[in-house]
Parts: C-alpha cells; sequence; structure tokens
C-alpha cells in the first residue's frame, strides 16, 4: 500500500496534466470522440486490456495481477456539459459553449492515475482490476446501462467509484451507507387553452392562468399528499408561453423534475400528478398532455463495501477528516452498477482554496482544487488493494 501511494504522489502532476488536457477539450454526453479514444491509447501504452465503444462510446481496460484473487471494478465518466466558462485559467475550455463544470476530467484523470500506479505493482496484484470509463453520465438514459449490456461488469465482484465535490473541503472524505443520491425524474406538460385578444379574454381559455394555477397546484403534492418522513422534490423548471404583450397564449408548455429515494413515493408523485393535471384542466376546460419519463433510479451504496470506505479514510494521508454524509438528491447512474453488483459510491472534498464563493456543479464559474485528485485516487487504490487480499491488515494495522 505504500509503495502505490508513493508511485501515486509521483504521479501527481501527471494527473493534473491529464486533467487540464481534458478540461481544454470537452465533449458532450453521446458525442465523445477523442476524449474515449485518448483514454484506450493511454491504457494500450501501460499494456491493458482494452475494449472500445462499449455502450456506444465507454471505454473498458483490464489489468490482470500475477496472482490470482478477485476482480475489482472502478469506474470514472468523461462527458462535458453545454455550459460556457467562465473561469479565467490557462487550461480553459476551447469548445465554445461546453465545459467540463461537474468534474468529469478530474475523475477521468484520476482513474488513469490509479492504473498506472497499479500496473507498476503488476507482479504483486493479486486477482484484476477493470477500469470503465463511462461517456454519457449527464444525460439520459446514460452510459452506464448501456456498458453494463455491452458486458463491462461480466466477471466483477465488487464496484468502486467517487465523486469529486467542489463544496465540500479538499481533504474531507463523505460516504454513506444506503441510498445516496436520488432517482431523477423528468417531465413535460402542455396546457392547451384557446388563445385571443388580450382585451377580450371572456372569449379564450387563458393557458398562462391555467398553467399557472396548476403549478401552484402540484407543488402541493409535496407537502400534502407524500409522508413528512419520505424525502422528495417536485421542481418546475421550465415555463413557456411565447406571445405579443396584448395576446393570451393559446398553448404553455412547462417541464420539470422529480426527485425521489423510494419507488412507492416515486409512483406515488406521478399518479398524483396525474390527477392534478387532469382535474386543473378539465376545470378549466382545457386539454392537456402529459409525458413522465423515469430517469436514474436511486444511488443505494452496499452495506460492506461502504464500510471499507469509511475504514480506509482515517489511512489515506491527505484525508483531514471522514465522515457520514447527507443524501443527495442529484442523480447519478452509478447506480445501474450497484443494482447488478457489490459495491459503492463516495465523495471526494474539491474546495478551491482560493475561491471567494462556492459555486455549485453545473455552473459557469464551476472549479476544484486538483490536490483533491491524489486523495481520490488514493482511496480508489487502497480500496482496491483491501478488496483484493494484497493488504489484508491495512486497515488494522492503521488503527493499532
Amino acid at each position: 500500500m505504500t509503495d502505490v501511494f508513493e508511485k501515486l504522489d509521483g504521479l501527481y502532476d501527471e494527473m493534473v496534466e491529464l486533467r487540464r488536457h481534458f478540461h481544454q477539450y470537452p465533449e458532450l454526453s453521446f458525442e465523445e470522440v477523442e476524449t474515449p479514444s485518448y483514454i484506450a491509447e493511454y491504457h494500450r501504452n501501460l499494456g491493458h486490456e482494452v475494449r472500445e465503444g462499449v455502450g456506444g462510446r465507454g471505454v473498458v481496460a483490464k489489468l490482470v495481477g500475477a496472482k490470482p484473487g478477485k476482480t475489482v471494478a472502478l469506474r470514472a465518466d468523461f462527458d462535458a456539459l453545454p455550459i460556457q466558462e467562465e473561469v479565467d485559467v490557462p487550461f480553459k475550455s476551447k469548445v465554445d459553449g461546453v465545459m467540463h463544470a461537474c468534474g468529469h476530467d478530474g475523475h477521468t484523470a484520476t482513474l488513469l492515475g490509479v492504473a498506472k500506479a497499479l500496473n507498476a505493482i503488476q507482479d504483486e496484484l493479486e486477482g484484476t482490476v477493470v477500469f470503465i470509463h463511462q461517456h454519457a453520465e449527464e444525460y439520459q438514459p446514460g452510459g452506464a446501462i448501456a456498458m453494463i449490456e455491452d458486458g463491462c461488469l461480466e466477471g466483477v465482484d465488487v464496484i468502486f467509484g467517487t465523486h469529486l465535490w467542489a463544496t465540500e473541503p479538499t481533504g474531507k472524505l463523505m460516504y454513506r451507507e444506503g441510498p445516496l443520491t436520488a432517482a431523477a425524474d423528468r417531465f413535460e406538460i402542455k396546457v392547451q387553452g384557446k388563445g385571443g385578444h388580450g382585451a377580450q379574454p371572456h372569449l379564450t381559455k387563458d393557458s398562462i392562468v391555467i398553467a399557472s394555477q396548476l403549478v401552484v397546484n402540484l407543488q402541493q403534492i409535496v407537502s400534502r399528499r407524500v409522508d413528512p418522513l419520505d424525502e422528495a422534490v417536485l421542481s418546475i423548471g421550465s415555463f413557456e408561453a411565447g406571445n405579443a404583450f396584448n395576446v393570451i397564449a393559446d398553448t404553455v408548455k412547462l417541464k420539470g423534475t422529480v426527485r425521489t429515494f423510494k419507488k412507492d413515493v416515486q409512483d406515488l408523485i406521478e399518479r398524483e400528478m396525474n390527477r392534478v393535471i387532469e382535474g386543473t384542466c378539465l376545470a378549466a376546460g382545457a386539454e392537456y398532455y402529459f409525458d413522465y419519463v423515469r430517469g436514474y433510479p436511486a444511488t443505494v451504496n452496499h452495506k460492506e463495501e461502504t464500510e471499507l470506505i469509511a475504514k480506509l479514510g482515517p489511512t489515506i494521508p491527505e484525508v483531514t477528516e471522514t465522515v457520514e454524509y447527507d443524501m443527495q438528491m442529484g442523480g447519478e447512474d452509478y447506480s445501474y452498477y450497484l443494482q447488478h453488483v457489490p459495491g459503492t459510491f463516495f465523495f471526494t472534498g474539491a474546495l478551491h482554496p482560493d475561491a471567494e464563493e462556492v459555486y455549485p456543479h453545473h455552473h459557469p464559474k464551476f472549479t476544484i482544487d486538483e490536490r483533491s485528485l491524489l486523495i481520490a485516487a488514493k482511496t480508489l487504490a487502497a480500496a482496491t488493494l483491501q478488496y483484493v487480499g494484497a493488504e489484508q491488515n491495512v486497515v488494522k494495522e492503521s488503527q493499532v
């Protein structure tokens, strides 16, 4: 373990360089071409078995240790977002309107660093390590489910993954057994009224008024229909009704999201939305269209693997705090992997030390502390070695 940590220390500058390269050349979900090619070539240069085009645009590389043992999968995503970067750094995105605003560039650089460090001890390594480089995490249906269907988990005993978390201090490691991120659903509603002149509202069915009432009614689903002890969010993110100032809109389109952790709550909200939309539009004499799309399921971490991360945290030299974290309402298609094999997903603090203001993920001014790459890499490497048996006593010894 000490040897691997030293190797990762020596690879830190290279991981930073890799992260900045990916940051300068971001690619959107399902449009990734150069990024997976670069990743595949990096693994080939290490002598790993490589599959490209997994599930569409994913890359799977395999490091087979010299000794028999279990198979551990490590996953990192590599897609970017349709956002114009507003951070003035030398490695700023060179692609107009596209940036890495969620840390996936750091995830990829971290996993490549881990691959190189573990490759250096191949002669001593027990078992096999599968490096899953996933495309299209940001856009449903996501890349995970397609990569799984294409065999990326075949023979895998366990999976570990992390997300650089730019709203928490560097040095903080965050784990949680059970539900961690929410199911992320989306919906679209079209209210079809009857447009007309703004001076003659009595001759119309005002879709703006109807849709406004609908927004208010929908907000009562969570506050009045869902058990207060169950977590749920229903948010309207878009309200579109374009017209001249003196024209009553014929049609309004609403778009939004629902976040839940339990399937019965998810079912309840979809059912109640149908009832509320139908009733509101019926009372106003309007027609409607409602489309509810279920997205990524909740990410539910397994007990044994989560406990392993909790125990390993204090053994990582750069980790200053290891804590059980709150559930997050954001979505993650890592959830699909955990439906097939045991594993866990944890957060690695990455708050930039010079940040005057903390900007959230998916913000034009999003940035990370690159020192978090080393922490994430050491934690993933430690979990791998601990699980395959190369370091059976590392946790016990560290606690003596």
